[in-house]
């Protein structure tokens, strides 16, 4: 009897509320090393209440895109090459938030790796790092248990031994549980 009312005890932990996000992403890549340029993707999130005004949230995007990256040949010259790119993220972290009216401003910090893969006609090149994104949005509720999503984030990542820090906006749909 003990055991099963520690068990309902436990339940009563979990999360009751909180919310599943899809949307489209456009990152400004500031590489460190060749041009930038605009990479277009996906993200994905979903948030887990833990107190009133404070969520956790785990995060996954993707981009994809061609960016000029400098090469050197056999003989010393340089140049670049247009390089197929993608960087995915998985970050997790809190989110703090307050719901007024249909509005429900946020802001996260969110930490976790970033991996990075190119590939041109002469190579292929593929990096894990760490990887953290601090930024917010805002929610505005649509119907009951559906919002639409505008967010923007600092996007720091740390490829081939640089820093680089990526504007990275998205847009998309909330469904709120």
């Amino acid at each position: 009897m003990a055991l099963l009312m520690m068990a309902a005890a436990g339940f009563a932990q979990i999360p009751t509320a909180g919310n599943l996000y899809i949307g489209y992403t456009l990152n400004h890549a500031n590489p460190g090393w060749g041009s930038g340029g605009n990479l277009n993707g996906w993200e994905m999130s979903a948030e887990g209440k833990i107190a009133p005004f404070v969520g956790m949230v785990a995060d996954v995007g993707a981009t994809y895109g061609n960016l000029q990256t400098p090469t050197v040949d056999l003989f010393g010259g340089s140049g670049t090459t247009l390089t197929t790119t993608r960087v995915v993220t998985y970050m997790v972290g809190p989110r703090v938030s307050a719901s007024v009216g249909k509005f429900r401003p946020f802001a996260h910090a969110l930490v976790g790796v970033g991996h990075l893969h190119q590939d041109a006609i002469e190579y292929a090149y593929g990096e894990t790092c760490l990887a953290d994104a601090i930024g917010g949005g805002l929610d505005y509720r649509v119907i009951p248990h559906v919002a639409v999503r505008v967010q923007g984030d600092a996007l720091q990542t740390r490829f081939r031994g640089s820093r680089q820090t990526d504007e990275r906006v998205s847009a998309g749909v909330v469904f709120k549980f």
